[in-house]
């Protein structure tokens, strides 16, 4: 298990910081004690660090002005969006100040005809899709949590649409943010590319807030469909599931979302969620094009999933049946939990090549039955992605020994198998000890970029390095 170690605290700047921003900023600056610890919480088995202040701010100017005092002072600052990560973000590992971005929640602007918009980090990604449904576009990228836009592009979160639409490193198109130092640069323009030096756009996505404050992100849209078709299928494993899957990759259907489900997230499914499918291994999938061409896809599916057992297939194109069954998959971590009650839930993701996806999902089931461990699975498997929840009793020592082993192992297989250790849950505090064993050296740039941008380490330390 990773252990939350602390880091040494500036205990006089800390103090001095919170009294210059309270001035400043009044109500808006919270210490008590339960907000400090929701802003430290991680939905993991890491331990809470509370930050010592949290602040609300509404502008990037007040942004750049909270920033620019802690560096001053050289205090920590933490960004935080809606605390639905992973992987202890948000934990304040040598205390500091929590820039909780919830108030910058304003669309800005919304280019129909470029297909774009600029929004602040606050906005969450269900508030831009209903801000833009009566324009006829949304923004595809869908990790399940109702996430916010910046914690999204912090950690270059992924989700149910990848597999068509890509993640958030495919649809920023630039970024606004604060500097360690407190000054504000903007990435890029709106041109849909660009030659014009170094990628910082790219640089600060994925960065999980240890590299700036991000404050603005103009994002790519996609128009709403004209047909969306879905489809379900049943299958004897978890093999012949991942075995339809590439061979519907590799044929080309243009899939928008292709999901997996095991026996033990259906049994849950259909608990949680009120669903009578089969309690086999399941895949769900959506299909977006013309009224003809969505269903001619899901035809297609189906022929493919019957050469490799699959059964029960259904297709559907109406709204509420669609919804019921992507909001039970959405659901599925608070389904699972349903399965032990008491127990808590540590969620782990790796992501493989499409063709090693049936070999590594396979032996992850096969492991967690070894080491006796409650571990339903379920994936964003048309690119590779999949996630494993173990359901621990944490007073129980072995068991918690044993979570802790399967974590590592699976990490390490992934690795083994030209996969990452992470598909889109990102590096935080969890994920440390895999990074360097994935990159090697290239650590060693990602150390010097580090240095070079916050030489203080004050933008959330003690994450990904």
């Amino acid at each position: 298990m990773v252990q939350a170690v602390a880091l040494p605290r500036n205990e006089a700047g800390i103090e001095t910081v919170i009294g210059v921003l309270k001035q400043k900023f009044g109500d808006r600056l919270q210490t008590g004690q339960a907000i400090r610890e929701q802003h430290g919480h991680t939905t993991t088995w890491i331990e809470n660090q509370s930050p010592d202040a949290v602040v609300f701010p509404q502008t990037t100017a007040e942004v750049s002005e909270i920033v620019k005092t802690c560096a001053t002072h050289k205090v920590p600052v933490i960004a935080f969006g809606t605390g639905t990560s992973l992987e202890g973000h948000v934990n304040a590992p040598a205390g500091g100040i929590s820039v909780d971005l919830t108030q910058m929640n304003k669309v800005l602007t919304v280019n129909a005809s470029d297909l774009d918009c600029v929004v602040q980090p606050g906005v969450t990604r269900e508030d831009l899709n209903k801000h833009l449904r009566d324009q006829g576009l949304f923004f595809p990228i869908d990790p399940g949590a109702n996430a916010s836009l910046g914690g999204m592009a912090s950690t270059r979160a992924s989700g149910t649409n990848a597999v068509r639409y890509g993640t958030m490193k495919d649809n920023v198109l630039s970024l606004e943010a604060v500097m360690p130092d407190g000054r504000i640069i903007r990435t890029g323009q709106r041109a849909k590319k660009s030659s014009a030096g170094y990628d910082l756009t790219r640089l600060l996505i994925g960065a999980e807030g240890t590299l700036g404050v991000i404050t603005e992100i103009t994002l790519r849209l996609q128009g709403i469909p004209e047909a969306i078709s879905s489809a379900r299928c049943s299958f004897p494993t978890v093999d012949a599931a991942c075995q339809a899957v590439m061979m519907t990759i590799q044929y080309g259907v243009p899939v928008a979302r292709i999901e997996l489900l095991d026996e033990m997230s259906v049994k849950a499914a259909n608990a949680y969620s009120n669903l009578t499918l089969p309690e086999t291994p399941l895949l769900l999938l959506e299909f977006h094009g013309s009224e003809n061409g969505a269903i001619e896809q899901a035809e297609t599916f189906g022929q493919i999933a019957e050469e490799f057992g699959g059964t029960d297939f259904a297709a559907t194109s109406t709204t509420e049946e669609r919804s019921k069954l992507w909001q039970a998959r959405h659901d599925i971590y608070w389904a699972c939990l349903q399965l032990r009650p008491g127990a808590r839930g540590i969620s782990t993701d790796v992501c493989v090549p499409i063709s090693r996806l049936a070999e590594c999902v396979t032996a992850t089931q096969n492991k967690a039955e070894e080491l006796g461990l409650i571990a339903p699975m379920v994936g964003h498997v048309g690119d590779g992605n999949f996630h494993t929840l173990l359901l621990i009793d944490m007073e129980n020592a072995d068991e918690v020994a044993n979570a802790d082993q399967f974590v590592g192992w699976l990490n390490e297989l992934a690795i083994s198998m030209d996969g990452t250790c992470t598909g889109e849950h990102g590096i935080g505090q969890g994920k440390r000890p895999y990074l360097i064993k994935e990159l090697g050296d290239a650590t060693r740039y990602m150390a010097a970029i580090k240095v070079a941008l916050d030489p203080e380490n004050i933008m959330n330390p003690g994450k990904i390095l």
